[in-house]
């Protein structure tokens, strides 16, 4: 499927992608949401949703802070876009002790208040290039694809790694 360049394109990925990782998800037994992955060192198919979920939500406050006219700190306070493995390191040591049920709920959870946020947005507010002061030369709707259906498409491919091993 091709990046979104519209809303309309985002909410079908969003809905799309969504739909095949819960579809997969549906599969797993109680052991294997422990399976790790053979590619991103001791993390369990547990610690992907999680990862998920921390996306998600990062973005849901970035458009919040937006919204109240604030320049959020991007991606997160103390980090920079070249710190990413380092973030994704501690979004991991956070979430590593919580159990499968708990990251499930809110994995449901964000994806819903995500789907819904993003039907409250315009077409224009996100995917018109340096609408926001926060995205730089970028659209909003770059960080929201990025953080809904390609990561859903790349969390499919981690837990497939992990169901392998």
């Amino acid at each position: 499927m091709p990046r979104p360049v519209n809303k309309e394109q985002l909410l079908t990925a969003m809905q799309k992608e969504h739909g095949s990782l819960t579809n997969l998800l549906a599969t797993l037994s109680p052991e294997t949401v422990n399976q790790t992955s053979e590619s991103i060192e001791n993390w369990t198919i547990k610690d992907v949703l999680s990862h998920v979920t921390a996306w998600e939500q990062m973005v849901l406050s970035w458009y919040q802070a937006g919204l109240r006219g604030d320049v959020p700190e991007l991606p997160a306070p103390g980090f920079n876009w070249r710190q990413i493995p380092a973030l994704n390191q501690q979004i991991y040591e956070q979430h590593q002790m919580e159990p499968y049920d708990l990251v499930q709920q809110e994995f449901d959870a964000s994806y819903e208040e995500m789907l819904a946020t993003v039907n409250t947005i315009s077409n224009e507010d996100l995917f018109t290039p340096e609408r926001f002061a926060w995205t730089n030369k970028n659209t909003m709707g770059t960080y929201f694809v990025s953080a809904t259906s390609s990561h859903y498409v790349w969390a499919q491919k981690e837990i497939r790694k992990c169901l392998k091993r």
